[in-house]
């Protein structure tokens, strides 16, 4: 089997990290920020942030997902794979997940179940931080540490009734600046043979 799938060195991830990243420095800087020189019209507003969910968020995470799933079973050319499989796991669901928080923002649906998700997806984020920090990858375990406060900070802002999106917001800018650690790492690790720390 391994002649007909030869063993491939580069992962995908680099795609998923650069997609959230992106994703959350535009999600986030929205919650934080006002500007720069943003529309008064929030109803265009909240579309143009919806379709970077969409995409960046959900397409990139998905298809990043996808690809390593489909790379630890059907053509098993990946080693290391217990923790790429929580990877493949983790990408597929946060992509998803981004495609239909961006169709509801870019539709204009009711906002409040996202409280029931966030509890799902803080599920993922502390599963992520647990199988990733037990296999030695301490950068992606900080990684689910910060996706676990956005969830957190998601939780207490949909249910307490305060508004609390300037925490999510900073949670999700904060990850931002991670993820295009790990972008920059992985992508120099792989590419030029350098020795980051991912």
């Amino acid at each position: 089997m391994s002649d007909l799938f030869p063993i491939s060195t580069f992962w995908p991830v680099a795609i998923g990290f650069f997609g959230l990243g992106t994703n959350y420095f535009v999600q986030g800087g929205t919650a934080l920020f006002n500007g720069p020189n943003w529309s008064k019209d929030s109803r265009q507003l909240d579309k143009t942030v919806a379709l970077w969910g969409i995409f960046f968020g959900g397409f990139m995470q998905f298809i990043t997902g996808a690809y390593l799933m489909v790379g630890l079973s059907w053509f098993p050319v990946y080693r290391n794979a217990a923790p790429l499989y929580m990877a493949a796991v983790a990408f597929t669901s946060y992509g998803v997940h981004w495609i239909i928080l961006g169709w509801r923002r870019y539709v204009g649906a009711e906002s409040g179940p996202e409280a029931w998700m966030a509890i799902g997806m803080l599920v993922l984020s502390v599963l992520g931080l647990i199988s990733f920090w037990n296999n030695g990858d301490i950068p992606v375990g900080i990684l689910f540490i910060g996706l676990a406060l956005v969830y957190i900070s998601e939780i207490v802002a949909r249910t307490s009734g305060i508004h609390g999106h300037k925490a999510v917001g900073l949670f999700m800018f904060l990850t931002a600046i991670w993820l295009m650690y790990l972008t920059i790492g992985v992508t120099l690790n792989f590419a030029n043979g350098m020795h980051f720390w991912v």
